[in-house]
């Protein structure tokens, strides 16, 4: 069985990384034999609709299920749609929460556990300062 891990590097033992659709790679691995292949996620500086080309990239690699800190709504749709289960895990390294995995200690979900547009950052993409993104620094208030 393939199970994909979102990390902030390749390999088994990069940090986990708690995002979705905007994590830096997908790690797949073969829960049997611990080979794993390591994939760059492309949707991570995608204006909208990361999380739907995450999870597509997810389903056509094979996992039948995904190791993630946080999940939005599309997703999580478009994820469950394709037959791939969820597991929400936090901290640790690829290596870790497969280990988790393989001994029962992850909780499955069937459902989003952050808002849509979570992974964007505060603001909606702005500046999510005093100005807002809207360059009024140095202005005393």
């Amino acid at each position: 069985m393939k199970i994909c891990v979102t990390a902030t590097g390749p390999g088994l033992e990069a940090p986990a990384d708690p995002r979705f659709g905007r994590c830096a790679y997908f790690v797949i691995v073969d829960v049997d034999t611990m080979v794993a292949e390591s994939i760059s996620n492309s949707s991570a500086s995608a204006a909208s609709g990361a999380g739907i080309q995450a999870a597509q990239t997810i389903a056509n690699a094979g996992a039948a299920a995904l190791i993630t800190g946080n999940i939005g709504p599309n997703a999580a749709e478009t994820l469950k749609a394709a037959g791939v289960k969820v597991y929400l895990a936090s901290g640790g390294t690829v290596r870790e929460a497969v280990e988790r995995f393989k001994k029962g200690e992850l909780t499955e979900t069937s459902s989003a556990s952050v808002q849509p547009h979570s992974g964007m950052g505060r603001g909606g993409g702005r500046g999510g300062g005093r100005g807002g993104g809207r360059g009024q620094g140095g202005q005393n208030r």
